[in-house]
């Protein structure tokens, strides 16, 4: 059934109606066949997700937006990796939990959904058991998320943008503030507020992360604001404050730079100000080359 989503694709809300099986490529860039950057147990994600074992993430190539700072952009832009059969993902997901890894963590895995859920039919088939979290930009189509019902625990996804004029400048995307809240709106239909274990680690649920960027902070408080208002209280809200400029913004003015503490500080005192109740907020690392992501509660 899969290969026939492939072969006019309109997985994600780009549509391009290209025959991936005949290696025809879209916006996204990526073709029938699964193509990885890396996997490994990673220790730097939120709390709740991490914990102490850490999550078995699958870093997935290609993606279908163009973000201009993207700290990733080897492997989303310019497609870094190898391609592997369903199989050998499917085995991926069983070896890193037999590494204890408290999740499967899939990242950037819009483009590959078809392929995603025949591997996790056959790791259930193998005894796989721990949660999947689903790591997206937020930019999906809404029959796609409901094909994955049943199959993802966790939806974790950006809300990038509320201006679509910055969506367009800097990800050369369009309607991404609607097309990503419809998003959102699907994923908490299907798996509800955050449910924690008994150590902290979170079984299901919707998490929203927002990238915190500089010369940008009205853009952060309509996200969340918008967020306060529409998604409910119990739903985790990750403030990200580790930007720093790559790739092609390193030529952009006003993302040139990492964020200042004044910035950094007058997100924080709007996240008071809405009472936002559940979440973290990243700490401002000091140096780009050095930074590892901390979260405070």
């Amino acid at each position: 059934m899969y290969k026939e989503l492939l072969e006019k694709c309109e997985i994600c809300p780009h549509k391009c109606k290209v025959n991936r099986i005949e290696g025809k490529v879209g916006r996204c860039k990526a073709k029938d066949t699964v193509k990885i950057a890396l996997y490994s147990i990673h220790k730097f994600e939120e709390p709740c997700i991490s914990g102490n074992n850490g999550s078995g993430t699958v870093f997935f190539s290609n993606c279908n937006l163009n973000c201009i700072y993207c700290q990733n952009y080897e492997i989303s832009q310019e497609g870094k990796g190898r391609e592997i059969s369903i199989e050998e993902l499917a085995e991926i997901f069983i070896e890193e939990q037999r590494q204890k890894a408290d999740n499967i963590n899939l990242v950037t895995p819009t483009s590959y959904v078809p392929q995603i859920i025949e591997a996790i039919k056959i790791a259930r088939k193998k005894g796989l058991n721990i949660p999947i979290i689903y790591n997206t930009n937020g930019y999906e189509e809404i029959e796609t998320l409901k094909m994955l019902e049943g199959y993802i625990d966790v939806y974790l996804p950006d809300l990038k943008y509320y201006d679509n004029e910055l969506a367009k400048k800097y990800s050369n995307i369009d309607n991404y503030f609607e097309i990503a809240t419809k998003a959102i709106k699907e994923m908490y239909r299907q798996v509800g507020n955050p449910i924690l274990d008994d150590r902290g680690i979170i079984q299901k649920g919707l998490m929203i992360r927002h990238l915190v960027l500089p010369n940008n902070i009205e853009n952060s408080k309509k996200i969340l604001k918008w967020l306060k208002e529409n998604i409910d209280e119990n739903v985790y809200i990750d403030i990200m404050a580790q930007y720093f400029p790559t790739y092609k913004a390193k030529n952009v003015q006003e993302l040139n730079r990492k964020l200042n503490k004044k910035e950094y500080e007058e997100i924080e005192d709007y996240v008071y100000k809405l009472d936002i109740k559940n979440g973290y907020m990243q700490d401002l690392g000091e140096h780009e080359e050095e930074y590892v992501p901390k979260w405070e509660d």
